[in-house]
């Protein structure tokens, strides 16, 4: 399917307007395995068609085929080859602007000099009014050091910025929030940690992105006990969320229970360790767990797992859920009877879905079906809003009871672009805190504009 591709062109073709030309020109694409996203018609005449068609393939290799089968389509002519994603990131997606125009002295002299004193001594005096009188309310401080980038791995800081922005736009579009993109050229746990603590009056709360483990643990661990704003770890904890709810969702239509099934975890890296013990704390059930990593194991048995192997998961547990980043590692034959399996790596799971329900499996889904989108945007609007000093794990559970009651009937996620879902993962956030007694500010929901 076209989500599943890692490249995309937009293909500019002009089609002589004759009957199965188009219907040809989809075959050969077909042919050489690639898939067609959308068509737009740009013009057209009497004698041809003119348009962009959004083609999808693994590699640069695989997309030159696909053009040169386009190429030789009888009645073909291929007029433009266009890289839309790379002039999408053209001078980055994100910008700071400012909220009012400077059109007169008199607005200069009141958002500066000498009108700004008058603020500034006001917040000297009252630390708390920065929330009212500065942006720092709805900042929020998006820091990595570029060591565990999607399924890319360790590329670095500086390679990251892409997703980094990615995140800030999710933030902005769904609920608001003005997240900004913090690269860190260390890798030293230690030096993170005071980096962030020193940049941290700026911002209202700090998401932790693409950090490995074990480093992650700590990081985060530390960073919430010297801050007084939240500190998620969005590998760890909005994976879980999401994934969660994902499980709920998906154990409901298999007619299972999940505090009445034996559940395995495979793979204890930040992603999966979370996702472990959310199941555990919210079954009351111990979950078995396997990774190649021993500390990560160990780490995992202290947190309440059961130490197991990729055997006896696949054939004990009713639920499995995997996080390796290790194509095709479950084998067919693994599959029983009945099994639910989220195999969550991107961009390839450790098996396909479609082979687990061939081999039996009540229910099969991967990690393209499981966005995490849906989580860290609501959760830290909630925890914002409600001036929370911290993220609660009651808070975490709010969130995921509003993705699995939004979920549409025989789906197993909401549309990540609704949203009145953030909306409601914001409230419930939110809600949540002013309940535990930890709000320190009176919920008002976010309106958008």
């Amino acid at each position: 399917m076209a989500w599943e591709r890692k490249m995309m062109r937009t293909v500019r073709v002009r089609n002589e307007r004759k009957t199965g030309v188009l219907a040809r020109l989809l075959v050969a694409i077909a042919g050489v395995d690639a898939s067609v996203g959308s068509m737009d018609l740009i013009t057209e005449t009497a004698q041809s068609v003119v348009r962009d068609i959004t083609i999808y393939a693994d590699d640069a290799d695989h997309m030159d085929h696909v053009i040169e089968a386009i190429r030789t389509n009888e009645g073909t002519r291929v007029l433009e080859v266009r890289d839309e994603v790379l002039a999408l990131h053209q001078k980055g997606k994100i910008a700071i602007r400012s909220r009012y125009p400077i059109d007169s002295i008199a607005t200069l002299r009141r958002v500066y000099t000498p009108g700004v004193a008058e603020v500034c001594l006001k917040i000297a005096d009252d630390p708390a009014l920065a929330r009212l009188y500065t942006s720092i309310s709805h900042m929020v401080a998006i820091v990595t050091d570029g060591t565990a980038v999607l399924g890319l791995g360790d590329i670095g800081p500086l390679a990251s910025m892409p997703v980094m922005e990615g995140k800030a736009m999710l933030m902005e579009t769904m609920v608001g929030l003005s997240g900004m993109p913090i690269l860190l050229n260390t890798k030293d746990p230690e030096e993170i940690i005071k980096a962030v603590y020193a940049i941290s009056p700026t911002f209202a709360a700090i998401q932790l992105e693409d950090i490995s483990a074990p480093r992650c643990f700590e990081i985060e661990e530390r960073l919430q006990a010297m801050l007084d704003i939240p500190v998620m770890h969005d590998d760890q904890h909005g994976t879980a969320v999401v994934s969660t709810a994902a499980l709920t969702v998906a154990a409901n239509l298999a007619g299972v229970k999940l505090d009445k099934v034996k559940i395995g975890q495979i793979g204890l890296g930040a992603a999966g360790n979370a996702i472990g013990k959310m199941l555990m704390r919210l079954t009351g059930n111990p979950v078995l767990g396997t990774d190649l990593n021993a500390d990560s194991v160990a780490r995992f048995v202290r947190e309440g797992g059961i130490a197991s192997n990729l055997k006896e998961i696949m054939a004990e547990c009713d639920i499995v859920v995997a996080t390796t980043g290790v194509p095709n590692l479950i084998k067919p034959e693994m599959v029983r009877k009945g099994q639910v399996i989220l195999a969550l790596s991107n961009p390839n799971a450790e098996i396909d879905p479609d082979v687990a329900l061939a081999h039996g499996a009540a229910f099969a889904a991967d990690g393209k079906s499981v966005n995490n989108v849906l989580g860290f945007p609501g959760i830290f609007r909630g925890a914002v809003d409600s001036n929370s000093p911290r993220i609660t794990h009651e808070m975490l559970i709010a969130a995921m009871g509003v993705l699995v009651r939004m979920t549409p009937s025989g789906e197993l996620m909401p549309n990540p672009l609704d949203k009145k879902v953030h909306h409601e993962v914001a409230r419930a956030v939110a809600e949540t805190a002013m309940k535990q007694g930890i709000a320190r500010a009176e919920y008002v929901p976010y309106v958008e504009g």
